[in-house]
């Protein structure tokens, strides 16, 4: 009956995907150790300047006129509309700061400034405790429902993909140095959920062919399962992908690190689905007792079995 069966045979490339897993999960470990994360003015603290032009500008322009006066780590995007700017400064400033930005631009011919913030690094390192919190409180829920549906192999193979997944998002963050922000944090929280729906609709394959295949080796059953569902993996990454790289492209700044975040987790968590929640059980030793139902329900699946 295996001979008949038609699928692709991903789990023959699980030991080389493994090392590559490895490498990259060591790579972003050892550069978040050297050099850490690139963190944005949300954690580190600094100052946000708000301008209201007369006429519309563009950031490119206000970012060159503030690097010609020595303000070469300010970040601008718009603000509400193409006459709103708000320049983030990083902490260091002078309590000045913001007529010196207001100069810069051109003074008060061209520009009047709004409100001047300063976030300090107390609140910076509030924020990002908070965060790290909310990561974990998310982490700690999904295992407690994946523990309590699946087996705990499987459970082991879906919790292990999220923090590879996470892993190698945030690594690539400190590798690549990009900057580490609050949009970035949600984005890596939603990652969560988005790899943890993956894995759970091929495990639910994964459970529902190993009680009807009876002939079937473990193998050969997860390949099925994985073939079987390929094509929804495939069109929800790809239509969830046009998004974020429309984020990307035309998001702006502010979008900049929420669409980064979401374009590598996306990636990392289709491709971990296969080759870390389903081959990380079957190392574990997932076989078919591991799943079957109880007796009256297993008659009725056998009586079923092709």
């Amino acid at each position: 009956m295996q001979d008949e069966l038609k699928f692709i045979d991903f789990l023959k490339w699980r030991a080389w995907t493994a090392g590559l897993s490895a490498a990259i999960c060591l790579a972003g470990l050892v550069s978040l150790v050297l050099q850490g994360l690139n963190l944005g003015l949300d954690f580190t603290g600094g100052t946000v300047v708000e301008l209201g032009f007369r006429e519309e500008v563009q950031t490119a322009t206000i970012s060159e006129q503030l690097a010609k006066a020595g303000f070469e780590s300010a970040s601008v995007v718009h603000f509400g509309s193409e006459r709103d700017v708000l320049v983030r400064l990083p902490p260091g400033e002078s309590s000045e700061v913001g007529k010196q930005v207001l100069v810069a631009v051109g003074g008060a011919e061209v520009a009047t400034m709004k409100r001047t913030d300063v976030v300090g690094a107390q609140i910076g390192d509030e924020l990002r405790d908070q965060g790290g919190i909310a990561f974990v409180v998310a982490l700690l829920l999904v295992a407690a429902y994946v523990a309590m549906r699946y087996e705990w192999k499987l459970a082991t193979g879906a919790i292990v993909a999220i923090f590879h997944d996470v892993l190698v998002t945030v690594g690539l963050f400190s590798i690549f140095q990009w900057e580490f922000d609050l949009a970035a944090l949600a984005a890596v929280l939603s990652l969560v959920g988005y790899s943890i729906n993956d894995t759970i609709v091929i495990y639910d394959r994964i459970r529902e062919n190993f009680r009807k295949m009876r002939r079937v080796d473990r193998f050969a059953v997860c390949n099925v399962s994985l073939t079987q569902t390929l094509g929804r993996t495939i069109t929800t990454s790809a239509l969830t992908q046009l998004v974020v790289v429309a984020m990307l492209v035309a998001g702006g700044p502010q979008l900049k690190g929420f669409s980064l975040a979401l374009f590598v987790g996306i990636i990392a968590g289709s491709y971990s689905t296969i080759y870390i929640a389903s081959a990380l059980s079957l190392w574990l030793g997932l076989d078919r007792k591991d799943l079957l139902l109880p007796a009256k329900e297993d008659e009725k699946a056998l009586a079923e079995t092709p």
